[in-house]
């Protein structure tokens, strides 16, 4: 489990990435640097880091589950998520 000050950090990194989202769009097209430097740095998406939804972890994340490797190999051998089986032999 990951503690949850990071992960309150990234959902404080989402919403500053959401909120400069157009105005870092329209410096960027002025080609205006200095004035994407006085923006928040936490405001970059480049900063933003992919965790898993249950765990937190940001290793061995898959971003078409949203989870880490080691919670989907737990919940797919459960068999909770759906389409997914394990396969035996």
């Amino acid at each position: 489990m990951a503690k949850e000050s990071m992960k309150a950090r990234e959902v404080k990194r989402a919403k500053l990435a959401a909120k400069y989202a157009e105005k870092r769009a329209q410096l960027k097209a002025e080609g205006d640097y200095v004035g994407l430097q006085k923006l928040p740095r936490n405001s970059n998406p480049i900063r933003q880091r992919n965790r898993c939804s249950v765990t937190g972890r940001p290793r061995g994340y898959m971003r078409q589950f949203g989870l880490s490797r080691i919670t989907f190999r737990e919940l797919a051998s459960k068999g909770q998520i759906p389409g997914i089986r394990k396969a035996s032999w």
